[in-house]
Order: structure tokens, then sequence, then C-alpha cells
């Protein structure tokens, strides 16, 4: 009787990564929601115009006028927090899939041919892969400017070595699999053995990744727009809005630096949680 009801507890027992990942699915849901309803909010007149400047408002504190409190500026933080999501997303989607692109193709390519060619690329992305990645993004960025596409530009350089090594060194594993070896005497192409027999076999671990230098960016963007290099001012972005606030915290005004860091504090933590989970569901050995 004892020894059932010990199965049973142990098989009942509420499996804590499982309930991490849900967590964070939940945020990082809930953010694109947000991102996705922020014009639509202000169109309804539900919340401020994050660029416009309230005058007469300055530095209020959190009340049922302003939910967030406003700003030395006069800027509503509430709206700002809301639109700052948006800008976020686009720059964090957008720089990832562009190093996703490139990063997973060259890393094949690497991998497979093997040679001359693979060691070239692999010292150059290895040079690239030791640099700091905000040191790297921060150089990038006075180079190419400020914008999202300039931004998502100067942040995709320093994850395209990660995609590269994760896929080039699975497929150095994979390439000698017997199957590889039998499309190979079959008279199988090179990009044919690459795009049906390596790419679904080496894939795996990318969704991961992608998880994980998204939540990684998000704090690299911040830096850029506390540093004023990512976006323009006029756009509300997380990083330009505590770089605003620093000058106000001395005088008491708390909120307008706590909400934006909240945000991007929970934006992360949602991230990382969601690719932690899809970690250990492609890997179970990890557990």
């Amino acid at each position: 009787m004892t020894t059932t009801r010990i199965r049973l507890s142990r098989r009942f027992r509420p499996n804590l990564s499982l309930i991490l990942t849900f967590v964070g699915l939940i945020i990082s849901i809930g953010f694109i929601l947000i991102a996705l309803l922020a014009p639509t909010l202000q169109t309804w007149g539900w919340i401020q115009d994050p660029t416009a400047s309230l005058i007469n408002p300055i530095h209020q504190p959190p009340g049922s006028s302003y939910w967030f409190g406003t700003t030395r500026q006069g800027y509503d933080v509430f709206a700002r927090t809301l639109f700052g999501t948006q800008a976020a997303l686009k720059v964090v989607i957008l720089a990832t899939t562009i190093s996703l692109i490139l990063g997973v193709p060259v890393g094949l390519v690497s991998g497979y041919l093997g040679g001359k060619v693979d060691k070239i690329l692999l010292f150059l992305m290895d040079t690239i892969y030791t640099l700091p990645g905000l040191l790297l993004s921060v150089t990038l960025a006075f180079v190419v400017g400020q914008g999202v596409f300039n931004a998502a530009i100067a942040l995709s350089i320093a994850y395209i070595p990660q995609y590269y090594r994760l896929v080039r060194n699975h497929t150095t594993s994979v390439k000698t699999e017997l199957f590889i070896e039998a499309a190979q005497a079959m008279g199988a192409s090179t990009s044919r053995v690459l795009s049906r027999y390596l790419f679904w076999n080496v894939i795996q671990s990318v969704p991961v990744l992608f998880t994980l230098n998204a939540a990684d960016a998000i704090l690299i963007l911040g830096g850029l727009g506390f540093l004023g290099l990512g976006l323009p001012p006029e756009v509300p972005e997380w990083g330009h809005d505590l770089r605003l606030a620093l000058d106000a915290l001395p005088t008491g005004i708390w909120w307008s630096a706590t909400f934006p860091g909240l945000a991007m504090t929970l934006m992360v933590t949602g991230l990382s949680l969601v690719g932690e989970g899809l970690s250990e569901f492609l890997n179970p050995k990890s557990r």
C-alpha cells in the first residue's frame, strides 16, 4: 500500500520545468499581443500618443489618470512602455531571423565540405564570436546608424557565428553517418544531400538558440538605446527611456525607469524560460 502511494505521488508530481516553460510561454505571448494591440488601443483613445509631450502633467506619479505616471519630458510612461514592446519585437525578430538565414546555410556548407573552406570560415566566425556582443553591436551601430533595420543588422552580426558553430558541428558529425554515404554513393548532388538529408538532421537545436538569442538581443538593444545608438529618439524604446529616466531618479521620479525596466526584465525572462523548456524537450538527456 505504501509503495503504491509513493508511485502515485511520483507519477502525478508537477514537473517544475514544464510549469516554468508554460509561464514563459504565457509571458511571451502576452508581450506579442501587447505589441499587436498597442496601435489599436491608441486609436480607440485608451492610451496616449507615446511620442506626444503632455506638457502640463510633467513627472506625475502613477494614478488613475496616468497608470504608470509621466516623465520629466511629459511623456506617458504607460504608452511608451507598451509601444516599446512593439519596437523591441520588430528589431529582435528581424535580427535573429537575419542571423539564422545567414548562419545556418554557411554552417551546413562549411561542415559538409570541410577543407580550406571550412578552416577559413571557422577562423572568421571564431574571430567574431570572441568579441562581446554589446561591444560589437555598438561598433556596428556607429557605422550603420539608427533605425529598426540598421539596429537589426548591428545585432545580427553578433549572432551569425552562433548559428554557424551549432550547425557546422552537427553537420560534421552527421555527414559520416551511413545514410549520407549511401546518398553520395547513389549519385546525390551536394545541394540535394545538404537540403534533403543533412538539413533536417541538424536543425533541431536551432529553435532553442533562436529563442535564447531573442532574449539576449532585447538586452543588447536596450544597451544600444541607453547609449543613444539604437532607434531614433522619437521611437519609444525601453533602453532610451531608461536613459531619459536616469537624471530623474535623484529627484524621486522612480516610475519613469521602473516600468520600462520591469517590462524588459519580464520579456527577457519569458523568452529565456521558453528557450530552456525547448532545450529540455528537444534534448531529454539535458534533464
